[in-house]
């Protein structure tokens, strides 16, 4: 999980456990982002049909700031790149994109790249806290 997780970070995570058995302070923490996410990718996609992108880039920037405090870096960065798309911005946030077509197809694709690279996280994360969970 190399580049997908902050060591560091996610330590500090892991050290407000009480107890290094259980982990549940850090777990509650963890599994809560995989509600939050799932949830804000869902409003991510009826905003993307909606061609909102003031509402992509909240959604973006709102699910980058907890994805940041769990280290997940990938996830936070594309995040971010989705907050600067739908700003009107390129995915660096310093050179203005007139094109709400172009703003909107990178933000389909980082949508969709950030939906691969959250699936890979959680499931190590699930694995790490002994919770995989069940092929459907």
């Amino acid at each position: 999980m190399s580049g997908s997780i902050d060591q560091s970070t996610f330590e500090q995570i892991l050290e407000m456990d009480d107890d290094d058995s259980d982990r549940d302070f850090s777990k509650g923490i963890v599994f809560g982002f995989f509600d939050q996410a799932e949830s804000t990718f869902i409003k991510m996609e009826d905003a993307l049909k909606a061609e909102d992108l003031n509402d992509l880039s909240s959604l973006g920037h709102y699910l980058k700031g907890s994805s940041a405090t769990l280290g997940l870096t990938k996830v936070k960065d594309a995040c971010e790149k989705i907050q600067h798309y739908g700003a009107g911005k390129d995915e660096t946030g310093t050179t203005d994109e007139p094109d709400k077509k172009t703003s909107l197809s990178r933000i389909e694709k980082t949508l969709t790249q950030v939906k691969k690279d959250y699936k890979e996280v959680e499931a190590f994360l699930r694995k790490y806290y002994g919770e995989e969970e069940e092929s459907s």
